[in-house]
């Protein structure tokens, strides 16, 4: 099976790339992005040297679903998926934040809230929670979005105050991540699951918001499964989860959190294997349908042809 780990096209009208930590999106005519969603994968802000095949098929599709879904709340980028790992959309300039919308004290909010701090992201969380437990309503703890290094947290004030967004596109993206979590709470449910968390970014585009990138995928979100919940909390036991957060938990448990001077633990061929099998296996939970390998006999010649076969017909 092969990964896509590095990607250098050259397609008609290409006036840039951008490589990302998971995604290669170029720039095509400074009007549309072509996005290869790779088989790289990146934990800690820190991409690990090994490719997980199918991962891009993964997250490319299961994002094409569910910005379809969402497409009546708000607009989003997408034009076309012309190939399993391709997205073609809209040339957005983005806002320079991730709005992280979070719906249960999970994760990095946990790992903050058990240090006795309360604020996060200048929202306060209530005393007295544990772990895993559902906020009384969604909290909006935004991050700033960095080309390199790692995103910060950052409250909604600093990012009025430092210009970052203006007040009232800020209130709309606001009313929109809202908005499309309760959306992707509801779908998740039908499928037996819980949205717990997740992160949304934007655009712009001729003074229109688009909603953009990928959205509620394993990489972007974090999902319980909705049996035995309750029981499981009220034992104190850890939920099952269905996210990459396993993949976060194995580094840590070889000493790697992604800071100075750390070794991340070696890759061998089962744990790929393993690892592609638990995407799989995402992506049909919260789908709902079966996962269709795509053709890995020759990706990168496979994902040229077919994207420049939508450029010539969509410029003709």
């Amino acid at each position: 099976m092969g990964a896509i780990t590095k990607t250098e096209f050259n397609f008609e009208g290409q006036k840039s790339v951008y490589h990302g930590k998971v995604r290669d999106v170029y720039n095509i005519n400074d009007d549309l992005m072509v996005m290869v969603v790779s088989d790289r994968i990146s934990a800690f802000d820190v991409v690990l040297p090994e490719g997980i095949p199918f991962k891009g098929q993964v997250l490319n599709q299961l994002a094409a679903k569910f910005l379809k879904e969402t497409e009546d709340i708000v607009s989003n980028w997408v034009i076309s998926t012309p190939d399993p790992n391709v997205t073609i959309g809209h040339n957005c300039i983005p806002y320079r934040v991730e709005m992280v919308i979070r719906g249960y004290l999970t994760g990095h909010a946990w790992r903050t809230y058990k240090t006795g701090e309360r604020m996060l992201c200048g929202v306060r969380m209530p005393d007295g929670m544990k772990e895993h437990q559902k906020f009384p309503e969604p909290i909006i703890t935004p991050s700033t979005k960095e080309d390199e290094g790692h995103d910060e947290d950052i409250s909604r004030e600093e990012i009025i105050a430092k210009g970052i967004v203006p007040e009232s596109e800020y209130v709309k993206l606001e009313e929109y991540t809202r908005a499309i979590f309760q959306r992707g709470t509801e779908i998740a449910a039908k499928e037996g699951l819980i949205l717990v968390d997740t992160k949304y970014e934007f655009g712009k585009k001729d003074e229109n918001i688009y909603l953009i990138d990928e959205i509620h995928t394993p990489d972007s979100s974090r999902y319980f499964y909705s049996e035995g919940y309750q029981e499981r909390q009220d034992n104190d036991e850890p939920q099952k989860q269905l996210s990459k957060e396993f993949v976060r938990e194995w580094l840590m448990a070889g000493g790697f959190q992604g800071k100075e001077g750390q070794q991340i633990p070696e890759m061998t061929p089962d744990f790929v294997a393993s690892v592609t099998e638990r995407y799989i296996e995402l992506y049909e939970k919260v789908s709902g349908k079966g996962f269709n390998k795509s053709d890995s006999g020759n990706i990168m010649e496979r994902i040229n042809s077919n994207v420049s076969a939508f450029l010539n017909q969509y410029y003709s």
